[in-house]
């Protein structure tokens, strides 16, 4: 199993719109079957930043979720409302092992 956690910051101006975008890509992305979880959180210090925390089942699952329909329009739509690029960190996942548990 592959964690993703990506970062992001979002235009003051364009935080509500992000969220929706967001909620797509996220309903898409939980009926991928490679996918087993998909967190979509907001800082609560500062509404502009997210992170959006993302478990596959392995790369060909996260390759698979990079061209379905759902998460190519999420990235044309927030692509200028990013304040800055993105930043994903990945991990390999120890604990919990069992996929059930997830």
């Amino acid at each position: 199993m592959i964690v993703n956690c990506v970062h992001i910051a979002v235009e003051p101006g364009c935080i509500e719109d992000f969220i929706q975008a967001t909620i797509k890509n996220h309903e898409g992305t939980r009926h991928e079957p490679g996918n087993l979880r998909f967190d979509v959180l907001q800082n609560a210090n500062d509404p502009s930043l997210f992170l959006l925390y993302e478990v596959f089942e392995s790369e060909a699952a996260i390759e698979e979720h990079r061209k379905t329909s759902h998460y190519l329009a999420w990235r044309e739509a927030v692509a200028g409302w990013m304040a800055r690029p993105r930043e994903a960190v990945t991990y390999q996942v120890i604990a919990p092992g069992d996929r059930a548990r997830w």
